[in-house]
């Protein structure tokens, strides 16, 4: 007898995302799965999108790592809801995580809440969690042939943050080769290119989160 597991995990899985999605999307919610791998500078750009949307609109966050509370920490410091998932050894969130996590979040009070999964190219992009969409970003000293490495994260994204450009004269990083290779594996990826430390390139990843959020909620009144 042949038996599936994975596809029996994926399954079971997607059936708790659709819940989760349910929720987020009673709560008017827009939920980003933001993807890297270790180091890439997701917690940045998140304490750089919590200064830019304050007054604006209410930003929650769900932190992935396999040990320490250090990110969340940082995030707590941007005065953000914030909830720490330690995993102990999987290298992803996935959507049963999520949905413990929500009982620590008052989904009422916040509008875009952004998973910050478990630093990963391979594992986070198998598992849905009840996002609207899943982000990735990659630095620029990774190399530009991730997207041909790593396809199914390039491939299940709606958009690729490229970041720490300040670094691209010191590495042989080719941003058009990297934009080329995105674009063989995801012919509909969005591509930014930013610089998280110096603030460079925020505005336009805002502009997305706001236009995406109030898609969603103008769907959900004509509902």
């Amino acid at each position: 007898m042949k038996i599936s597991v994975m596809t029996d995990v994926l399954e079971a899985n997607d059936r708790i995302a659709a819940v989760n999605r349910e929720i987020f999307d009673k709560h008017g919610n827009l939920v980003i799965n933001l993807m890297s791998s270790p180091g890439a500078g997701k917690t940045t750009l998140l304490e750089r999108t919590a200064e830019a949307l304050r007054g604006k609109l209410r930003l929650g966050v769900i932190a992935g790592d396999i040990e320490t509370t250090i990110d969340s920490e940082r995030l707590e410091r941007c005065r953000l809801p914030v909830v720490q998932l330690t995993t102990g050894s999987p290298c992803h969130l996935d959507a049963n995580m999520i949905a413990s996590a929500l009982t620590h979040l008052d989904l009422s009070q916040i509008d875009i809440l952004i998973i910050e999964n478990v630093g990963n190219l391979v594992c986070p992009a198998e598992f849905k969690v009840g996002e609207d969409y899943k982000v990735v970003m990659l630095s620029v000293p990774e190399g530009d042939d991730k997207p041909l490495k790593y396809p199914l994260m390039f491939q299940e994204s709606a958009l690729l943050l490229i970041n720490k450009m300040d670094l691209l004269k010191y590495t042989n990083f080719n941003l058009e080769e990297a934009r080329r290779n995105a674009a063989k594996v995801n012919p509909d990826i969005e591509i930014m290119e930013m610089c998280c430390t110096a603030g460079q390139g925020i505005e336009p990843w805002v502009s997305w989160l706001v236009e995406r959020y109030q898609r969603k909620i103008g769907n959900r009144l004509s509902a």
